[in-house]
């Protein structure tokens, strides 16, 4: 075994390399980084997707998550896959220490746009009250053991949950319907065991079958999306079996979003992986055409499709009581 200085000096030059990526740690597992549509938001340039599909304000959105470790190692992550890791280790931090220090972290990152000649006034006030959390930035969130505390916290100081999960752990999905998150997304990376395995590299073997027992509670949440993450020519194919599979548990959204060559993947991938938004688009509507849902809304900069069930209305949060 190695000795617990070799372990201390290891973290700490994971952590000086993660933080010059522009993550700020908070607590013993968790972290901070801040979105490029936030930093456009503030100056006026740009919004994140979930802005145009649900109404976020970027500039008061917070991206982070409660772990680095995580359980599968995505050929099309943009993260250091050499993180992650099956299982937790170590101690296991409070949540309100995560969502106050996180929320402190990302404050303390903006400050430099107050000097920016262009940073819009209004959204420069509002981003000192972040109203959202993006719970997707790193690692697999529902390994952290206190995930459904972290969640009601978040609640009660009246900020929204955006849950972005793999589906690995079922557990703590079932737990989760009692504490619900604003939406949870499970993300979808094969229309089969065959390409989920090629993309995915699970470290569990039976991780394709946990993942559909978490699909199937997607009905027992109040607001539900499956995630296609878009390779091109790993699994952007097959589009009547991800129809299938749509229809089989019935989320209220479905993302099509394209890969994108950036970070750590383009270790593994060629640039010739990254679907342009048009090939998006000609993706979504095959899934259209093969299932009970329709495509309704775009972003192109981000190279993402929005679908709903064709018999679905209204999509807008209303965030005028938070």
């Amino acid at each position: 075994m190695k000795a617990s200085k070799q372990i201390k000096e290891e973290k700490d030059l994971k952590n000086k390399k993660r933080y010059k990526e522009g993550y700020r740690l908070v607590g013993n597992h968790s972290a901070v980084k801040i979105c490029e549509y936030c930093k456009k938001s503030l100056t006026g340039k740009d919004v994140c997707y979930k802005n145009t599909f649900y109404g976020i304000e970027s500039w008061r959105c917070v991206q982070m998550s409660p772990t680095f470790y995580c359980d599968h190692k995505c050929v099309f992550c943009w993260r250091n896959i050499d993180y992650t890791w099956p299982k937790w280790q170590g101690q296991v931090d409070d949540p309100k220490l995560i969502v106050d220090e996180s929320i402190k972290a990302h404050i303390e990152y903006l400050q430099g746009f107050k000097g920016n000649k262009n940073a819009v006034e209004k959204r420069l006030k509002e981003m000192e009250k972040p109203l959202h959390f993006a719970i997707s930035l790193t690692g697999e969130p529902t390994m952290y053991p206190k995930l459904p505390e972290m969640i009601d916290y978040l609640k009660k100081k009246g900020l929204t949950s955006f849950l972005v999960t793999n589906g690995t752990i079922p557990g703590m999905v079932k737990k989760l319907i009692k504490h619900q998150p604003t939406q949870l997304y499970i993300s979808v990376y094969g229309p089969n065991k065959e390409i989920y395995q090629k993309t995915a590299n699970p470290i569990a073997g039976d991780s394709w079958e946990k993942l559909h027992k978490s699909l199937s509670m997607l009905p027992k949440f109040k607001r539900t999306t499956i995630r296609l993450t878009l390779v091109k020519g790993i699994n952007m194919i097959k589009p009547e079996l991800y129809a299938n599979l749509i229809d089989k548990y019935k989320p209220m959204f479905v993302e099509c979003k394209g890969y994108v060559w950036v970070g750590h993947s383009r270790e593994r991938l060629m640039i010739e992986n990254m679907p342009t938004h048009h090939e998006i688009m000609e993706f979504a509507k095959k899934i259209e055409k093969k299932s009970s849902y329709k495509v309704i809304d775009e972003k192109k900069e981000s190279r993402v499709a929005l679908l709903v069930r064709k018999d679905f209305k209204g999509r807008k949060m209303d965030f005028s009581g938070l």
